[in-house]
């Protein structure tokens, strides 16, 4: 999960990404970051994020990201 929080980090350094809770229903992550984040997240983990997963179930918090990539990467 430290390589998902340090890929995070460099899209947006000024979010405490492992302990907030609501980044995407909360309005955390605004539609640029989100872009940014789905690409870092594409190329760092070599998965592709099919729009079905962008949803506050995956992006609130980075243990409901990492479940997304465990999912993915199988």
């Amino acid at each position: 999960m430290e390589k998902l929080i340090e890929a995070l980090k460099r899209v947006n350094p000024d979010i405490d990404y492992a302990n907030e809770k609501h980044l995407f229903s909360g309005k955390v992550i605004d539609s640029i970051d989100m872009t940014s984040i789905l690409a870092e997240l594409e190329d760092t983990f070599d998965i592709e994020i099919d729009m079905e997963y962008v949803s506050p179930e995956y992006f609130d918090t980075v243990e409901g990201m990492w479940d997304m990539i465990q999912e993915l990467s199988d």
